[in-house]
């Protein structure tokens, strides 16, 4: 049996229980250094989101002053004050603030469905590769088994040189097929374990997880629209541009102060309160239109990307059916029963090597094929339900 172990260089080998799939998966999402890079973009966006709310830094001045008259004279003045925006601001901003981390996370999100689905799907060739190569060692152990049956035939003068040698060049063929099927394995481990940040992976599963099945396009589509990260990504985005809008027609409102003041002069001392305001007469030129520019540009990528998802369902809502069809047709069991019975006939000589040459090649393209379709249908149905990672 194939065991498929990946080891980084400074590792021990060490006997791990087989993984399935969502073991992978979990794996993959703990160690991936590229989704950690991404999550603490992420975290630190959505701080940044918050800062625009602060309060500004509030300031202190001290003076001192002199009188120029011959009695001389000395005064100080001290000011503390605080800036602030019209209160009403600080909600609208706090909200659209909340807005907009949500669409952090929901872009955080599709990235890390879309790399979960990349290993997925690896994992659904090496499926496949595995499969492969249990049908590849079916066909040498037959090899080797006429191949000793024909070598004993001939030095009894049973059989030809002809038909050993046929059996040798069959033999040939598999072992480059072999090694075909291991290149092709070795380079999906890699690329599992690199997104695995190197660490040690072992996977041996010869068989696809169970599937729900579809039947009705309608309902397939309300359940994936209803979740597609993509689509709510684009929709967080556009509530976040909107309420951009609402925050920028507030940044007329003036801006605020208030403080304390202290004044001293060599005969007495006052305290006060300071107020004052400004009025953002150029500060807040044209970014209403600039928010309703974005907001509207926002709103045009949510159309397109629901465009495009129900695009993508629909074309693979149409291949699952077909493959599904074409998976039917198919029927393994007789396929491998009749491998078994032409084995037999040819032991038996009621068929000749060439006869059973040509048939079994047919059969193994026939199973292959039937494994390949079956592959590609698993990742249709993974596409199709990415969202569920």
């Amino acid at each position: 049996m194939r065991r498929i172990v990946l080891i980084i260089a400074f590792c021990s080998p060490l006997m791990m229980q087989a993984q399935s799939i969502g073991h992978i998966l979990k794996s993959i999402e703990q160690n991936n250094k590229e989704l950690k890079a991404q999550k603490h973009a992420a975290d630190a966006t959505k701080m940044e989101n918050r800062t625009n709310n602060n309060l500004p830094d509030p300031t202190v001045s001290y003076n001192s002053f002199y009188s120029n008259t011959s009695d001389g004279g000395h005064g100080t003045e001290l000011v503390a004050s605080q800036g602030f925006d019209f209160p009403t601001q600080y909600i609208t901003r706090n909200r659209q603030a909340t807005l907009q981390n949500e669409a952090v996370d929901k872009q955080y999100q599709t990235i890390r469905r879309d790399m979960l689905l990349f290993a997925k799907n690896l994992c659904l060739d090496l499926i496949l590769l595995n499969q492969e190569k249990t049908l590849i060692d079916l066909r040498m152990k037959n090899a080797n088994e006429l191949q000793a049956l024909y070598e004993k035939r001939l030095s009894t003068g049973d059989a030809n040189i002809l038909e050993v040698n046929k059996i040798k060049m069959e033999r040939m063929n598999v072992q480059t097929e072999v090694a075909q099927n291991n290149a092709a394995h070795r380079t999906a481990l890699q690329s599992l374990l690199a997104l695995n940040g190197n660490m040690p992976l072992e996977f041996e599963e010869t068989g696809y997880p169970s599937l729900r099945e579809i039947n009705d396009y309608n309902t397939m589509r309300d359940e994936v629209m209803a979740s597609d990260l993509d689509l709510l990504s684009a929709t967080a985005f556009t509530l976040a541009a909107e309420k951009q809008v609402a925050v920028d027609r507030q940044g007329w409102l003036p801006k605020l102060e208030a403080g304390f003041r202290r004044n001293t002069d060599d005969a007495a001392s006052m305290n006060g309160f300071v107020v004052g305001g400004s009025l953002p007469l150029f500060q807040n030129r044209k970014k209403v239109r600039i928010a309703k520019a974005r907001a509207i540009s926002a709103q045009l990528l949510q159309e397109t990307a629901k465009e495009k998802v129900e695009a993508d369902l629909i074309s693979s809502f149409n291949e699952m059916k077909q493959l599904k069809d074409a998976m039917n047709a198919y029927d393994v069991p007789l396929m491998h029963r009749s491998l078994d019975l032409l084995k037999q006939a040819l032991t038996e000589g009621q068929i000749s090597l060439i006869e059973y040459f040509v048939e079994t090649e047919s059969i193994y393209k026939n199973l292959q094929a039937y494994m390949q379709i079956e592959n590609q249908y698993q990742k249709v149905m993974a596409n199709i339900y990415k969202n569920e990672l």
